[in-house]
């Protein structure tokens, strides 16, 4: 045997027999092919109208054999849209759900990853039961749910790498044998070279050094960020050399880099190997440089790249294609002849092929026999009107469509609909028959559609019974940061799996206290300092609870939090959503604000928040015993949440509950402070301070005012506490201090059109919010910048007055 083939051999795998290290190698070369067969059919049918976009992983298919080689069950992939080989590799794709994802299929038996939530080549495993439940982790094979958005994938590949260092280190962790064993899994992470110039890429490369997790990171570096060259994207043109800063110390600390060619199968078997293996002992983080990597298909579906490479270029491209040259290397090796290695290829093909065709079948037989039943119940339908012409034209043109969609169906429904005479007799059983199929088939499409944005387990916060705090006579009253502090308190002790991490959130306890001796007491694992991070933060908590863990992840200031929106937005908001209830997270954000002075510490863009995280839901306490119920609700059930805590209420007084722990604060579930009979103010966190004392004023001049506080944006009044309100005094006014057209307006629309208080109101409903500006500097900034209680006193004033000019005479104007 030569030192060569020997070599070779051992970054396989060193007790493998000759016979299989060939076997093995062959198999890799047929996982090859099928790939890049995927990619060109696959693009193939978006061009051909089947499919809506395509993005494929061609030119990429050897680098990530290589990679998978070292994926093991209980790991974990946080990836980007060209892995199709690594799945593939990795045993987590068919070539038959490859096609389904293209198409569309929403049907979770033929698409398991996201039931046509998401475009092609974006992945997840199922982490839970249907129930909700979870699944055996460390028995399978894991990915967390891919996003489209550049270097989105990075904050919560730095969460689950952490998981591990959690289940090694804490040992009273080493129970959850479901979720780890004694963190021995690897989080793979995997980016394209242009995306690496992105701040999520930068922000997870360092904290990751910092916190020394099992973090494998692979770059494939093809030259190019769709038309922009690397001279343009990265400094040196290299990224590996670039980050030489944090390469490993004498001391141990950094990473260790490795550095291959795309095209290079035994280098990339060799490094991988060795890499991922020191990684996975040490808990060192590795960085993987793929160079020299093609991209024979362009970008996507949406372009193609002989309009920005050069001839040079494109030869290079095809001189250097990886499976061309792990064919010459194959051949070289004698392992095996040419003519064997040309069936494979052409066996591939016929693979893709079936493959194709099997998941176009499953994919389109559900749609035209919905369609064959919608015709079929308009031309078994006898009628004479005029309009049937009209009727004729639809349904035929519904027929010659030659790919249909649900879209094309419904709508053909609807407009047929339209045209039904009212008043003939032969048609009235057509249009009772289509309303049915209307509605049946919208119900479907909701269930396709439309469905898990929220849990809809048993554990969902709505369905987590509320129970009331306890006081009793010796109940003592405290500041209300000592509430939260004790109630914390409990919570650790209560739930192994509970952890808490931020800026300023261990030593010191929190910049208000609210974490006082915690870290003391439950060790530093448990109660963590971080860097000023915020978009890792939040991705750290979005990791960790991906693998069963219970974090809540600390944004120290509210308007902090807009460094994490994109990763709110993107990633932890739609997870549920995007796997079809495959995969959770129920991270908890906790923050504070409202109400501090300056610009950049008032706390309260709200409606940007609010608007852009639909699927996690938004806590607005006004105080710390509120919040705290908030906490002990949310630990109970598998959703994610942002609990902004008020911030000038960690000194005010409150009374400590004897229950801690263990009294829950119901969401969406609106608390009336003050019953009135005149008119209705709706409000939230810290404006229900000032909202009280305009209440007091207002009760100066006879007016009487139902005060609410809402509690929570999201959900928001699920039992339609506001409405009852305004039966009663049909007038209301929304107060916030977020911007005009804030969330005021967003309680607005809640109340007026959902709930459909038009109905009942004698006056227009009013909003009082802050200025369409950030808080100035100082109390008068605050005063002049903000809504106060005068302001609230006014408009409810003049509200009043509008009813009754005797009763309310004009007081500022004449």
């Amino acid at each position: 045997m030569s030192e060569t083939l020997k070599e070779n051999m051992e970054a396989n795998d060193g007790n493998l027999s000759y016979e299989d290290f060939t076997s093995e190698v062959l198999e890799d070369y047929r996982i090859a092919n099928i790939s890049r067969q995927l990619s060109i059919f696959g693009r193939k049918e978006v061009l051909t109208g089947k499919a809506k976009f395509g993005i494929f992983g061609d030119g990429k298919e050897i680098a990530q054999i290589a990679m998978a080689k070292s994926f093991r069950n209980g790991d974990w992939r946080s990836g980007y849209y060209r892995d199709q080989t690594f799945m593939l590799a990795a045993g987590m794709l068919t070539p038959e759900e490859f096609f389904a994802q293209l198409f569309g299929e929403t049907q979770l038996d033929k698409n398991p990853a996201n039931g046509g939530r998401l475009m092609n080549n974006h992945y997840a495993s199922r982490s839970l039961n249907e129930d909700g439940s979870w699944k055996d982790l460390i028995r399978q094979k894991n990915s967390s749910a891919d996003i489209s958005p550049t270097a989105g994938q990075m904050p919560r590949l730095l969460g689950l790498a952490y998981a591990s260092k959690l289940f090694r280190e804490n040992k009273d962790l080493h129970q959850f044998t479901d979720f780890s064993i004694k963190g021995n899994e690897v989080a793979f992470g995997t980016i394209g070279d242009s995306s690496t110039s992105e701040g999520h890429f930068w922000e997870t490369i360092n904290a990751a050094g910092v916190l020394k997790v099992p973090m494998a990171m692979s770059v494939w570096d093809d030259g190019w960020g769709i038309s922009v060259p690397n001279k343009y994207q990265t400094t040196k043109q290299n990224i590996s050399e670039v980050l030489k800063g944090f390469e490993q110390d004498e001391n141990g600390d950094g990473y260790l880099i490795y550095k291959a060619k795309g095209w290079d199968y035994p280098a990339l078997c060799k490094m991988y190997a060795g890499g991922v293996e020191l990684c996975r002992r040490h808990h060192t983080p590795v960085l993987f440089h793929v160079t020299e990597m093609t991209q024979p298909l362009g970008h996507s579906t949406s372009g193609s790249h002989e309009r920005y490479k050069s001839n040079e270029r494109l030869q290079w491209e095809k001189d250097f294609d990886p499976i061309k040259k792990m064919r010459e290397w194959i051949l070289s090796m004698d392992l095996i002849d040419a003519e064997k290695l040309d069936q494979i290829e052409k066996e591939s093909i016929v693979l893709v092929k079936k493959a194709r065709q099997e998941a176009w079948k499953n994919y389109i037989h559900p749609i035209n026999k919905e369609r064959n039943k919608l015709i079929q119940m308009i031309e078994n339908s006898a009628c004479n009107c005029k309009k049937t012409d009209r009727i004729d034209n639809i349904t035929s043109g519904l027929n010659k469509i030659i790919h249909p969609v649900r879209k094309d169906n419904v709508s053909a429904a609807k407009k047929i609909l339209r045209h039904i005479c009212s008043n003939c007799d032969s048609f009235k059983p057509l249009k009772s028959q289509l309303r049915e199929w209307l509605k049946h088939t919208i119900e479907e499409n909701e269930k396709r559609y439309s469905s898990h944005l929220y849990s809809e387990t048993e554990k969902g916060v709505c369905k987590i019974e509320s129970i009331e705090p306890i006081y009793g006579e010796n109940s003592k009253t405290v500041n209300g940061r000592e509430v939260l502090r004790d109630n914390f308190d409990k919570l650790f002790t209560k739930y192994p799996l509970l952890l808490t991490f931020g800026e300023d959130t261990g030593f010191i306890g929190g910049v208000n206290q609210s974490l006082e001796g915690m870290q003391e007491k439950f060790g530093e694992l448990r109660v963590t300092d971080t860097g000023i991070r915020e978009a890792t933060i939040l991705g750290q908590g979005i990791g960790l609870a991906l693998r069963g863990l219970r974090p809540i992840a600390e944004i120290q200031y509210f308007d902090y939090l807009l460094y994490a929106l994109q990763t709110i937005s993107d990633d932890l908001a739609t997870l549920q959503y995007r796997t079809k209830g495959g995969q959770k997270s129920p991270v908890i954000i906790r923050t504070r604000g409202h109400r501090l002075e300056g610009i950049w510490h008032s706390g309260s863009p709200l409606s940007m928040v609010i608007n852009s995280i639909r699927g996690v839901h938004v806590c607005v306490p006004r105080n710390m015993t509120i919040a705290a119920g908030f906490y002990n609700t949310l630990l109970e059930s598998d959703e994610p949440a942002l609990v902004i805590e008020p911030l000038n209420g960690y000194r005010l007084k409150e009374k400590m509950p004897d229950n801690l722990g263990d009294f829950r604060t119901p969401m969406g579930v609106p608390e009336v402070l003050c019953e009135g009979f005149d008119i209705t103010l709706v409000t939230y966190g810290s404006c229900v301070r000032i909202a009280e004392d305009a209440v007091k004023q207002l009760k100066d001049f006879d007016i009487s005012v139902e005060l609410i506080d809402v509690q929570t944006l999201l959900p928001f009044d699920i039992n339609h506490t506001i409405l009852e309100s305004v039966k009663k005094t049909n007038r209301i006014v929304f107060f916030d201090e977020d911007v005009p057209g804030g969330a005021t307006a967003f309680m607005m629309q809640k109340v007026l059109e959902n709930q459909k208080a038009y109905f009942y109101l004698d006056s227009e409903p009013r909003s009082i919010t802050a200025k369409d500006h950030r808080p100035a500097y100082g109390t008068d900034g605050d005063y002049f910048s903000n809504p106060n209680a005068e302001d609230v006193f006014e408009v409810i004033y003049d509200v009043m007055r509008e009813s009754n000019p005797d009763k309310f005479p004009s007081i500022y104007s004449e």
